[in-house]
């Protein structure tokens, strides 16, 4: 009928080529076609695509987390996921001159992600956001001056595939030597800083070590 999906890409069009807003945009495109009226789903495309320049850019924290969402509204039981949705496994890959940060298994230092994988979130409201339940070690911890956020939040690596398909919600172990990690649940789970995630993969900072890589003459030396 003319008045939702071309509706956006004429408006997306409008937002690239004449530097408008989502909501300037559609207003252009009524202007011309009073019955013009985009749905909830292209909205929120319309959004995001301003909130990362007008450009498609996937391996912004802002698409990781919109394409997530968007496979835990779809998947009641996920049986089968997109490879894209995975972010590489770190022991794949060839070592070479990185400035990522890699996150590595505190009892054995298997390479488990690195920080690009992190989805960083709003800090939540703290202890207050546990009323409605016993007041957690973690969220405790929050009142006292120490680190709100006691986890990584990140997207799934290729190593946590056989533990995401077919339920909903589980533990993260590591791969090498099956000490736990963290947890996932495609329903979304809370923060120790009250901020509710979803989907929420989960891993906690104690359970990993910061890799980083400096920069020694002509070599290459890690910090962790």
């Amino acid at each position: 009928a003319g008045v939702s999906r071309s509706v956006a890409v004429v408006a997306a069009y409008l937002m690239k080529t004449q530097g408008l807003g989502w909501e300037e945009a559609l207003a252009a495109v009524r202007a011309a076609k009073p019955d013009a009226q985009v749905n909830p789903g292209f909205q929120r495309q319309l959004e995001l695509y301003e909130a990362m320049g007008c450009a498609v850019d996937t391996s912004s924290v802002l698409y990781k987390r919109y394409r997530l969402e968007m496979l835990s509204e779809r998947f009641s039981e996920p049986q089968d996921l997109p490879r894209e949705v995975f972010a590489v496994d770190p022991t794949t890959v060839c070592q070479t001159v990185n400035t990522e940060v890699l996150y590595r298994c505190r009892k054995c230092r298997r390479a488990l992600f690195r920080s690009s994988s992190i989805l960083s979130h709003m800090e939540g409201i703290g202890p207050t956001a546990f009323a409605h339940k016993r007041i957690t070690d973690s969220a405790r911890l929050s009142g006292n001056g120490q680190e709100k956020c006691t986890s990584y939040f990140i997207e799934p690596v290729q190593w946590m595939e056989p533990a995401l398909l077919g339920v909903m919600e589980g533990q993260l172990l590591c791969p090498k030597c099956t000490s736990k990690l963290g947890s996932f649940s495609w329903r979304g789970d809370q923060c120790s800083c009250g901020r509710w995630v979803t989907p929420a993969f989960q891993i906690h900072k104690s359970r990993v070590d910061e890799v980083r890589t400096l920069p020694v003459g002509n070599f290459q030396t890690a910090k962790t």
